[in-house]
């Protein structure tokens, strides 16, 4: 059976390319086309196809924003993403999203069909050079969390905490309930394995968290 494929980019030359490109194959049909991100969701419910070829950047709403939409009329449905985007960052906004793959619009041809049937066939799709810098990108982002596991919000709790200042004065400083700042407090104390506020100003000094920024 063929996988049927649906278009989705704001540009109608990009579109024709595409499906002159997925016709060419005679495993891939381009069953329709849409321009904006409300016309996908009409097609691909009218037509449910197998894959959709979503574009990022449309005038209405981006790929992105319009993908869990795609999702919820059709769970089944592959979403692979066209983009010329290639920062990590973007390939994983798409699959957390929802995506099945991500592809860049300056791709070869046989990439892209290729990436289609990735897609259609249960798999994950992303350009290898991409695909590395995403893994780089992960790795140096855990190396981060391991030498500093706490969030932004939870250093500021660290460094009012180790100045001396209770529950009470950190949520009025920071606008926050006493109750968040009592978790944020438990947080901490749970993520640096510290047992005494002695041992919390101790570390906040030797992490320099005290110092002016």
């Amino acid at each position: 059976m063929s996988i049927r494929v649906l278009v989705v980019d704001d540009h109608a030359v990009v579109r024709s390319g595409l499906r002159l490109l997925l016709d060419a194959e005679d495993d891939i049909e381009p069953v329709g086309e849409a321009g904006n991100g409300r016309d996908a969701v009409f097609q691909a419910r009218a037509l449910t196809p197998d894959v959709i070829l979503l574009d990022v950047v449309m005038p209405d709403q981006t790929g992105l924003e319009v993908l869990p939409q795609l999702k919820h009329e059709n769970p089944e449905v592959k979403v692979l993403i066209l983009s010329m985007q290639d920062e990590p960052r973007y390939v994983r906004e798409a699959f957390a999203a929802g995506a099945s793959g991500y592809v860049l619009k300056e791709a070869a041809d046989t990439e892209v069909v290729a990436a289609v049937r990735e897609v259609a066939g249960g798999g994950r799709y992303v350009n290898p050079e991409l695909g590395a810098r995403l893994v780089a990108a992960d790795a140096e982002a855990a190396k981060r969390a391991e030498q500093d596991p706490l969030s932004d919000r939870e250093r500021e709790v660290l460094r009012l905490l180790a100045l001396g200042h209770t529950n009470q004065e950190i949520a009025k400083q920071l606008y926050i309930s006493v109750r968040t700042a009592e978790t944020h407090r438990a947080h901490i104390m749970q993520k640096l394995r510290l047992q005494t506020r002695a041992d919390l100003v101790a570390y906040a000094i030797e992490r320099g968290v005290l110092e002016p920024d």
